[in-house]
């Protein structure tokens, strides 16, 4: 008994496929594909529809927003933001970023210890107030090449607060501009 029932399922299979296949034939004789003439959507490639890629607005002075900066929420924001691959205490340790104590009126590259990219130890000069504003802005446009992988800090105020911080980050903090 249990064979035909074995017999019963197979042949239900192989019906339902010859099945299959006779309605593809049939289908395919009574339908017959065309060819389009053109094509339904319009690809146009013009160089005055391309939008030209924006260029980087020149960034404004950061000496002025100095004045009125809080190092409190630059500390808020720095160690957010930036304390998962620095530290800030004077000694501290170099993580995937170097230790940021002292870092205005320090070299580009200068932290003792740490190995920093060729392009950024090549950058010649310290960092001063209008260059750490461009690095925290973006540092790859600031130093192409850099491994520093932070998208970088659009807002302008929030930059000042951080720089007014890393500032107070020294036995004597360089002069404001």
């Amino acid at each position: 008994m249990d064979n035909l029932e074995f017999n019963k399922a197979a042949a239900a299979v192989l019906v339902a496929g010859i099945v299959f296949m006779v309605s593809g034939v049939v289908a395919s004789m009574v339908v017959k594909p065309h060819a389009l003439h053109h094509s339904v959507l319009k690809i146009e490639t013009s160089t005055e529809t391309a939008a030209a890629p924006a260029k980087e607005e020149p960034l404004a002075p950061i000496g002025p927003l100095l004045a009125s900066a809080d190092a409190a929420a630059g500390e808020a924001l720095a160690k957010r933001q930036c304390a998962s691959c620095h530290s800030f205490n004077e000694g501290g340790k170099n993580g995937v970023g170097p230790n940021l104590y002292g870092i205005i009126g320090r070299a580009h590259g200068g932290a003792a210890g740490f190995t920093y990219s060729a392009a950024l130890k090549g950058k010649p000069g310290p960092w001063m107030y209008e260059e750490m504003n461009a690095w925290l802005k973006k540092p790859a446009a600031y130093i192409p090449g850099s491994r520093m992988a932070y998208a970088g800090l659009n807002n302008e105020k929030q930059r000042a607060d951080v720089i007014v911080y890393l500032r107070s980050l020294a036995a004597t903090p360089a002069p404001l501009p």
